[in-house]
């Protein structure tokens, strides 16, 4: 496939390492010549400088045969530009729009073709402050993914010797829950992926992926773990897109105050946000955060837009007593090296950007992508299409199935019904089967798998 992708900034630059490695005809432009240097010498791509939304820096780019336009600037207005460009010059069949102002997202009828004609608008902030909320919803989950609309859901817990499971083989959680049907995908020790079989010992600190219902989850989770108390008081640091978008999700649920260090945009937070506590502070001095109650606080969430500030305020706040600290942070390189000390959960925007991108990117008919372990593994939600003649998994049960190395199906939804994957389960057409890939490098092999041969049509 043809993509070009508008923007070098983080967003643009991990969604072009992402999809070079899958056999795609990538070309990337940016005004900025050293950002376009610096990918070229990493990846194998192609760049083009100057302004994104110019007709003949486009032109320049390959747009004429270009099968996807994905516009990832930092500016609104030259995305939506672009898109614009793409349609009235060239045609592009599929153009995809990353947008950070509410009043564009939440103006629908302003993407159409006789309007502005965009296929999918993307709003990382949006994207964002949900999976937070997710993670809000479920107190000790290191990750939460949602499936088939919400129906079924992929979660990451770190193993803990309090957990009835701990130091036992796997196969006897059935024994431990028989009303209960779940499934490991996989178990991360010590930062190397081991693929679960029954006997299969979960052991204390390891990272382990399980799929469940939605509504079985937190039973799965008490199996694993100690089970943390709802939250019931949170702070936030930081009143931009994300920080004031999770407090309007959240206010009714949570006892909420956020910080903001702008008097102007406190003024607007507290005209928007009706049951949130707004104060002018700056989250990383110590007295602020002693006389706003950090010690009672059951998670603090530093949401700026300032990497080294979030990590400063998040580490204060444990310090303080906070129960849990989340923090947002853009540098991926940073990641790895905060999560698991005194900062429970570093959430990157990227990373869960690029799993909505990749949905829209993948070839086949596939509804849901997330991204997981810093970009390194996938779980995918896809829909099995045709018969026992033209498909190579409809008509066949989960253990005749050539599945890539690394890869489990942990569940299939079917109508209504959510069946957790055994062996003998036959894949019927129109399943929406889901995939956890320890190695994403698998997935050009996942994709195979699931294409229907010509004579289904």
């Amino acid at each position: 496939m043809k993509i070009i992708i508008l923007g070098a900034n983080k967003v643009g630059a991990s969604l072009a390492e992402n999809l070079a490695k899958e056999d795609n005809d990538i070309t990337v432009v940016d005004s900025n010549e050293v950002l376009l240097r610096e990918l070229k010498d990493r990846l194998d791509i192609g760049t083009s400088q100057g302004q994104p939304s110019f007709p003949d820096v486009l032109a320049n780019a390959g747009a004429k045969d270009a099968d996807m336009l994905i516009a990832v600037t930092d500016s609104d207005e030259i995305n939506l530009v672009a898109c614009q460009v793409a349609f009235s010059l060239f045609r592009t069949p599929k153009k995809i729009c990353r947008l950070r102002a509410n009043s564009y997202v939440n103006s629908p009828k302003l993407f159409s073709p006789e309007a502005i004609p965009i296929d999918v608008v993307i709003s990382p902030e949006e994207i964002a402050s949900h999976y937070i909320k997710s993670l809000l919803e479920l107190p000790g989950a290191l990750q939460v993914m949602d499936f088939a609309e919400g129906r079924v859901q992929l979660v990451a817990v770190q193993a803990e010797h309090e957990g009835p499971l701990i130091n036992q083989e796997i196969k006897t959680l059935r024994e431990h829950m028989p009303n209960v049907d779940t499934r490991v995908a996989a178990i991360f020790r010590q930062n190397r992926p081991i693929m679960p079989q029954g006997n299969t010992i979960i052991e204390r600190d390891d990272e382990v992926f399980f799929i469940a219902a939605k509504e079985n989850i937190r039973s799965v989770m008490s199996e694993m773990r100690k089970v943390d108390k709802p939250y019931k008081r949170i702070i936030i640091a930081g009143g931009g897109n994300i920080g004031s978008r999770l407090a309007a999700a959240v206010e009714k649920q949570y006892r909420t105050k956020l910080l903001e260090i702008n008097p102007e945009r406190c003024e607007a937070l507290a005209e928007s946000l009706q049951h949130t506590t707004i104060l002018h502070a700056d989250a990383s001095h110590r007295d602020v955060l002693l006389e706003e109650g950090i010690d009672s606080a059951d998670v603090f969430l530093a949401l700026t837009n300032n990497d080294e500030a979030n990590i400063m305020s998040s580490l204060l706040a444990k310090r303080l007593g906070a129960g849990k600290v989340m923090t947002l942070i853009a540098n991926p390189a940073y990641v790895d090296l905060v999560q698991g000390g005194e900062i429970d959960i570093a959430i990157s925007p990227q990373q869960a950007t690029i799993g909505s991108l990749l949905t829209h990117v993948r070839r086949g008919d596939i509804v849901n992508v997330h991204s997981l372990r810093r970009g390194a593994a996938e779980a995918i939600e896809v829909i099995a299409h045709g018969d026992k003649s033209t498909s190579k998994v409809v008509g066949n049960a989960i253990e005749k199935i050539d599945l890539p190395e690394g890869t489990t199906i942990g569940a299939i939804v079917r109508d209504d019904k959510v069946l957790i994957a055994h062996d003998d389960i036959v894949i019927q057409t129109d399943d929406h089967v889901i995939l956890f890939l320890v190695d994403k490098r698998k997935i050009p092999e996942v994709e195979a798998l699931f294409q229907v041969s010509f004579t289904f049509f």
